[in-house]
Order: C-alpha cells, then structure tokens, then sequence
C-alpha cells in the first residue's frame, strides 16, 4: 500500500460517521435528487461491481434494478454503516483493495464508482483499469460518477504534486486536519484514459456532478 492509499485509507475510516454530510448541501440538492433518479436505470438487470462503495449512500438506488451487487470497500468503518443502509439480499460487501479486485472468479456486467476515480493518482489510472477490467465480461458497462471544482462549494486546492495531483486539506469534526489527493478531470481527459479500452463513451453533466459511461472494448 502506498503512502496516498495509506493516508486515504485512515482519512475515511475517521470520516466515515460525518461522511454523508457532504449529501446535505442545499445547493446540491435538485442535482442529487435527478442523480438518484438517474442511476438505477443505468444497471437495470445487471450483475454490477461497485469499487469504493463507502457507506452505500449510492448503492441504495443501484439495487432498485440491478441483479447483483459486490460492493468493495477499503474501510471497515464505512461498510458497517452501508450493511445497516441497505437490506441483506442482493448486495454482497467485501472489504477490499480497489487495485486489487481478482480475488473473485466470476466477471461482471457493469461496474461503478461513485466518488472514487478522483481519488486515484493520475499515475495509477492505467493500472487500476486494467484491475477492474479483469474483472468484468468484454462489452461491461462502466460508470464513474464525481463532482466538478466549484468555488465557494468545494474545498479549495491546498497543493499540486509532480505528477499534477491536486490535494485538499480537509478537516473533520474531532479537529484533525487530513491532505486528500482529489483531482478533477475533464471529459476530454476521461476520454483519453479509456480511449484504447472502450467502444463507446457517453458524458453526463449536472451543475456539481459528472457521470462518465463506457462501454469496455471487447478482445
């Protein structure tokens, strides 16, 4: 584990009781509402891997229409809440390493992440995309949803790293004060880092959120 995954690790397992908070903004609230209305549709009878599924705020409205679910979480802390959220049955949680999701036989029809690829080091991208299309069937659907940098409604950009990283320095409600890798890329970057695994791509904009879609390139 590297010293960014180690940090982010304990960065949300503090975090994990406050961090549902971040879904009360009153100004995100019409997005939030078309997001979760929008979001089951997208897996609607699919077998679906969810990588960093946090406390399953998003999962909830996966499993309205989805087949299955594995959701895959570094945190203890964060699953034990999204356990409580969401009832047994159609969703499996599995505490995992999002860069390493071969432990399971079966591939899947889709996958998501919800708030995760800004997370990642633009020097793990590749690498991370090649974990995960391991995992899924050729022709998989793959949905990343984040937000977008607004100012005066995202934490500012405390720093900048040589491989063009982005970091916030976030506090929680105990005082401690935590640097989070968080980058923000542009449809034409997601573009680009799919563009020799994909078939198709398709970008969905809100007024503080994205959705990227894409269709994994068959062999």
């Amino acid at each position: 584990m590297t010293s960014i995954e180690s940090s982010m690790q304990s960065y949300y397992a503090a975090r994990a009781e406050e961090y549902d908070k971040v879904y009360l903004k009153a100004e995100r609230q019409a997005d939030l509402r078309a997001m979760e209305r929008w979001l089951p549709p997208v897996f609607a009878g699919a077998a679906v891997l969810e990588v960093a599924c946090g406390t399953g705020y998003w999962t909830q409205f996966i499993a309205r229409s989805a087949k299955s679910i594995l959701a895959v979480d570094a945190a203890p802390e964060t699953m034990a809440i999204a356990r409580s959220r969401i009832p047994e049955g159609k969703v499996e949680f599995l505490v995992g390493d999002a860069y390493d999701l071969s432990r399971r036989a079966e591939k899947f029809d889709a996958a998501f992440a919800g708030f995760w690829f800004s997370h990642i080091p633009k020097q793990r991208r590749e690498s991370f995309l090649a974990g995960l299309h391991a995992s899924l069937k050729p022709g998989a659907k793959v949905v990343f949803l984040d937000n977008f940098y607004i100012e005066g409604s995202s934490s500012p950009i405390s720093e900048r790293d040589g491989d063009d990283n982005t970091y916030q320095t976030r506090k929680l409600a105990d005082g401690s004060t935590h640097r989070v890798l968080k980058n923000f890329p542009s449809e034409h970057e997601l573009n680009a880092v799919v563009a020799r695994l994909s078939q198709s791509t398709a970008y969905k904009r809100w007024q503080y959120y994205w959705a990227f879609e894409y269709v994994v390139a068959r062999p």
